[in-house]
């Protein structure tokens, strides 16, 4: 099975580091818990809502945040839930990057604001529709069209999460976040749950989660739309370890001698 091939994509493996700081489930749990506010304030950025941090905080002590949507305050609740969700799944060594899961904190983020939630595109009423990402000035980019079933969506997620086998545990947890942001397998909300799936990889393995900083939005949404147009998930690879907690400790790989032959072998692209 090829892994490129599978996932839709490819990246330069030898440039994703070889190896990053491990600590106890115990220890990732406790750091992500701590972190909770400042996760879900972070992943709400990226989905342009408008709540600051100190509403975050506020709203996730319990207190209603007067003069914001009904809408915003759900998205933030979603989130909230789906972070303990995550969490109570991989204390507990309950999580697994399948399906089941994917399903799961999927209904929990996009709860009443997806089409539909908790299932692939076409596994439920609706069967045509096919969503798409904007792109800006470079249009848009459309995935695998919605069919009743989902056979398609369903074929590719479990030849892709057997491709990912073949990956460290923190190359399989970038490249399931970007996995999941390009097959779009459901009508909203991809990317917030396969960044979720990509934490629970990672903390299952005793590294720390990762979280794009608020600040890094427009950053993180300028190298989105070149991953989605050109397919090479290289520069979001790199982009994300960069967010990493431990970066200062994580082993950077060693640049490949420019008289040596490349290891990649010829692009399947």
């Amino acid at each position: 099975m090829e892994l490129f091939t599978e996932l839709g994509f490819r990246w330069d493996r030898p440039s994703v580091p070889s190896a990053v700081p491990m600590h106890s489930i115990e220890r990732v749990c406790y750091r992500f818990r701590r972190m909770l506010p400042e996760f879900v304030w972070d992943a709400s950025v990226l989905e342009g809502n408008p709540f600051t941090f100190p509403e975050v905080k506020t709203l996730l002590d319990g207190i209603t945040v007067g003069g914001r949507k009904v809408t915003d305050q759900e998205q933030i609740l979603n989130l909230a839930e789906s972070s303990k969700r995550l969490l109570a799944l991989v204390k507990t060594g309950q999580f697994s990057p399948d399906k089941a899961i994917f399903y799961e904190l999927h209904a929990i983020v996009a709860r009443n604001e997806a089409l539909e939630w908790g299932h692939f595109r076409g596994e439920g009423e609706e069967t045509n529709y096919t969503p798409d990402v904007g792109l800006g000035e470079h249009g848009r980019y459309t995935p695998l069209p919605t069919a009743p079933g989902a056979p398609e969506l369903n074929r590719v997620f479990r030849n892709g999460l057997s491709a990912l086998d073949a990956c460290t545990p923190l190359e399989k947890g970038l490249a399931f976040f970007l996995f999941g942001a390009l097959q779009q397998f459901f009508f909203d909300g991809n990317k917030r749950t396969s960044r979720f799936m990509m934490n629970g990889i990672l903390m299952s393995a005793g590294i720390d989660a990762i979280s794009v900083p608020a600040a890094k939005a427009l950053e993180f949404n300028e190298k989105m739309v070149r991953f989605y147009l050109t397919k090479d998930a290289t520069e979001m690879m790199h982009f994300l370890v960069a967010c990493h907690p431990d970066l200062a400790q994580v082993q950077q790989p060693t640049p490949p001698d420019p008289d040596e032959p490349s290891s990649n072998g010829p692009s399947p692209f």
